[in-house]
């Protein structure tokens, strides 16, 4: 996988409203927001462009600390109860714009379905 404009913001090269950083993860506000609150959630590794670049074997653990902090920033953001959406774009006919791993965590606001 290459340098994405993930890469640039881990490193702070590239500003972000973070809400929530670990060793292995970093998650912060999208830039063109779909809902009240519209989160990124990203591993700070860069070889996972998607999805289908998952290795369970290795990447299981990094998997969990990604939903970890989604439930962390889920109570923070108080949208815990009334409920978000997570949405996992695998690549470019899904709306993959990013080619590095990330989580969409949608609330603030009633979701419908389909999505689209």
């Amino acid at each position: 996988m290459g340098e994405t404009i993930f890469s640039k913001i881990i490193r702070k090269e590239i500003p972000a409203k973070i809400v929530f950083e670990s060793e292995t993860v970093l998650a912060f506000r999208d830039i063109n927001p779909q809902a009240p609150e519209h989160i990124l959630i990203i591993p700070k590794i860069n070889d996972i462009a998607r999805v289908t670049d998952i290795d369970g074997n290795r990447h299981s653990k990094l998997l969990g600390e990604m939903f970890d902090a989604v439930n962390t920033i889920a109570k923070e953001l108080g949208i815990d109860k009334d409920g978000f959406r997570l949405v996992i774009n695998n690549g470019e006919n899904a709306g993959q714009d990013v080619e590095h791993l990330h989580i969409h965590m949608l609330g603030g606001r009633k979701m419908t379905w389909p999505p689209g």
